[in-house]
């Protein structure tokens, strides 16, 4: 059985005034605090990172012909990332540094949530945001 929450990824600087879409996440059950719902959403992040690293969208572009030709040169670049598997244990442990460091920040529909054990306010049509305040760190 899984849970579906909504969540919209924001950042500080110069874009669009534009309401952003929340994008639904399916976690394997309802989080209770925020570090439940880190831990769930980061999981689930890498899972997903995981399972799509190494399928590059080469073969949707590329004809085989493209692809011996570059493979001649000796690099075939379009679609192809591969690399080691993200680890969830140290992904989680930087999800939980990042919003202690007060890299990103959490909002329960217009509620923010400062502490690891802040227990989520749910409701009908609950959204979450996560914005991000420093312009360095990735997303």
């Amino acid at each position: 059985m899984s849970f579906t929450i909504y969540v919209r990824m924001k950042k500080l600087g110069k874009q669009k005034r534009q309401e952003l879409t929340p994008t639904p996440y399916a976690l394997e059950e309802k989080p209770n605090t925020v570090q439940e719902l880190l831990v769930s959403l980061t999981r689930l992040g890498v899972r997903q990172y995981n399972a799509r690293k190494d399928q590059g969208q080469i073969l949707s572009f590329l004809t085989k012909e493209e692809i011996f030709a570059q493979a001649q040169r000796g690099k075939i670049s379009l679609g192809l990332r591969g690399g080691e598997d993200a680890q969830e244990d140290q992904a989680i442990e930087n999800t939980i540094q990042s919003f202690e460091d007060g890299i990103y920040r959490v909002f329960a529909g217009e509620e923010e949530l400062t502490a690891l054990s802040d227990e989520i306010p749910w409701r009908e049509d609950l959204v979450f945001t996560f914005i991000r305040l420093t312009m360095l760190s990735g997303w």
